[in-house]
């Protein structure tokens, strides 16, 4: 049995070029209103990504209670962040959109349009059965907002969850289905097929046919966050057109845009050797580059590491170790010796709500 335990989705990082504007909006929107942190640092392990420089950045890790991943929402300080050198479709290679989802798929349609969002075609079924649309946020990022009952870590009578998963634009899509198998545990494919597909409608789509597949996994995820992450899926997409740029060429992680898709794990030692195995080293190790010692996030605190998807999307792994429950009673949750594959209490996890942001 694997020593590694994936807990779920812990967030997508978006490249932002205001932290507190965007955040304000996914609060109001998408109910990111749990800090988990906020700081300003120095990235200085992600010269690979950062043109092989330090940078100074402001994050903020936001969650929302009704369950799913969180937002990083990340911001350069010292360096304008940069926009895609040209206009991204659907099958360019990296993450196209993050996926939201909704328990009540038309309330949240009307309610977007009531608000003048900027709504992306109609409310379409996808090839497997689903209801979801598209939309931009301010800053131009595509979310998928997908109807989806399975169960809600806690119900706030919000008309969202947060992270559900991802849509990547890939070069060969076996090969991608593969990567997310063997690496990720999405083993359950729930839809693959080959075709021009209706529900696309309005998004920016290049002429001809998609490969498409939308997969999941077969196992109920473990580990202390499991249960608020929830289960999510990875969506892909081939562009049988022969012209595909990465979404972040000539650009660094940071830049403006989806910069990676998070995963909170137990057993970074096991999982680097895993990664090593199956032909997908480490691009980026805090652990290694600290001699083991736990990277310092001011209120958090643990391992970070990256690898690449085929096409260079970024992947993080965080194994966390310290993270803050209640700020103001200064109540800080040490992980690292709990049973690795226990879920937390929820009583524990619903306490994150002392660290609600209000507008």
């Amino acid at each position: 049995m694997s020593s590694v335990v994936i807990s779920g989705i812990q967030q997508i990082g978006i490249g932002v070029t205001d932290v507190k504007k965007s955040w304000k909006w996914y609060r109001k929107y998408f109910g990111m209103d749990i800090r988990v942190f906020e700081d300003a640092a120095v990235a200085h392990y992600m010269l690979p990504y950062t043109g092989g420089e330090p940078r100074e950045r402001y994050a903020a890790l936001a969650l929302n209670l009704q369950g799913g991943g969180g937002f990083e929402i990340w911001q350069y300080t010292q360096r304008i962040p940069q926009p895609p050198k040209q206009r991204i479709q659907l099958g360019d290679l990296g993450i196209f959109c993050a996926k939201i989802r909704t328990r009540n798929i038309q309330k949240t349609y009307q309610y977007f349009k009531s608000e003048g969002l900027d709504l992306i075609g109609e409310l379409m079924i996808d090839p497997r059965g689903v209801w979801h649309f598209y939309l931009r946020d301010p800053n131009g990022n595509i979310f998928d907002i997908i109807e989806q009952e399975a169960p809600w870590f806690k119900d706030e009578l919000k008309l969202t969850g947060a992270t559900y998963g991802v849509t990547i634009g890939c070069s060969n899509l076996k090969k991608s289905i593969s990567f997310y198998q063997d690496i990720l545990g999405y083993d359950q494919v729930l839809y693959e097929g080959e075709d021009v597909y209706a529900d696309l409608q309005g998004l920016p789509l290049k002429e001809g046919k998609y490969k498409r597949a939308i997969l999941t996994h077969s196992r109920v995820r473990a580990g202390a966050f499991s249960e608020m992450f929830g289960p999510s899926e990875i969506e892909l997409f081939e562009s049988q057109n022969e012209e595909k740029i990465r979404i972040f060429q000539d650009r660094f992680w940071g830049d403006l845009g989806f910069i990676h898709l998070c995963f909170d794990v137990t057993g970074m030692d096991a999982l680097r050797k895993q990664c090593e195995d199956k032909g997908c080293a480490f691009t980026v190790d805090s652990s290694a580059a600290q001699d083991g010692a736990s990277f310092d996030m001011g209120e958090a605190a643990g391992f970070f590491s990256y690898i690449e998807d085929p096409d260079g999307a970024l992947i993080e792994f965080v194994e966390t170790h310290k993270v803050p429950i209640v700020k103001k009673l200064g109540w800080n949750l040490n992980l690292k010796a709990r049973t690795a594959s226990k879920p937390l209490p929820k009583w524990m996890l619903k306490a994150f709500a002392f660290n609600r942001v209000k507008d």
